[in-house]
């Protein structure tokens, strides 16, 4: 059952709040890298590329305590509903910094496509990410407007901030102050921690994790024959 919902956009502190709430016990965390490093679990998510309205949460975060990034982060509407007693934190950063990296995901992330004879781990991961495209699209498209799919590529930074702020604004809207947490990750642990009623972590600086490099360095080891690890190791 999910105790702690992250409504933020990717690229909005998403791997630092995951390795942050598993270090509070409020984990494991679901992240898109669980996708990444678990193909079998796309196929829990495929059905929502479509329809929510029988969506079975409990299946979808088996295991899980908490879920931060897309595509969790999309269905906070959803799964604030349906997990009324959870908290919900909504991380932010300043939005033109955001089309920066945002922008940076979509270039240089799985929408550049497969590669020619690739070895076994990384064909997987590529077949799979693939399979998610009606989702990708979804989410993208919903996020950007105008139809506009993961595809299609990056907006351009006007159009990438008013839909940065929208969604902001969406959020703080539609849920009750008692219940959500606008959250810079550079606060660092003392908001979070007062906000989810748990214990700041004694002399323990807050995680940054820079996940951009971390999916370039990785899909770079899977194409040459490495494995795709996760950057959450050291903090599980």
């Amino acid at each position: 059952m999910l105790t702690v919902i992250g409504a933020g956009l990717p690229r909005t502190g998403t791997s630092s709040m995951k390795a942050a709430l598993e270090r509070l016990g409020l984990g494991p965390c679901h992240h898109m890298f669980d996708i990444m490093t678990n193909p079998g679990r796309v196929e829990r998510w495929l059905p929502l590329a479509e329809d929510t309205t029988q969506a079975d949460w409990e299946h979808v975060f088996d295991g899980y305590r908490s879920c931060v990034d897309w595509p969790a982060s999309f269905f906070w509407r959803e799964l604030a509903q349906a997990y009324p007693e959870a908290k919900i934190v909504l991380t932010v950063r300043d939005p033109r910094a955001w089309h920066v990296s945002f922008k940076a995901l979509i270039e240089n992330g799985p929408r550049r496509g497969a590669p020619q004879d690739l070895p076994p781990q990384a064909a997987a991961f590529f077949e799979s990410i693939g399979r998610m495209q009606p989702l990708l699209d979804r989410m993208t498209g919903e996020l950007f407007g105008s139809g506009h799919t993961f595809t299609d590529g990056p907006v351009d930074e006007d159009s990438a901030v008013a839909a940065f702020e929208r969604h902001v604004a969406t959020v703080k809207e539609s849920l009750p102050a008692d219940r959500l947490l606008v959250f810079d990750v550079r606060e660092g642990w003392e908001p979070l921690c007062r906000f989810l009623e748990v214990e700041v972590p004694e002399g323990e600086p807050f995680p940054h994790l820079n996940d951009s490099k971390f999916l370039q360095q990785a899909m770079a080891s899977m194409v040459s024959g490495g494995s795709f690890t996760s950057p959450f190791a050291k903090h599980d």
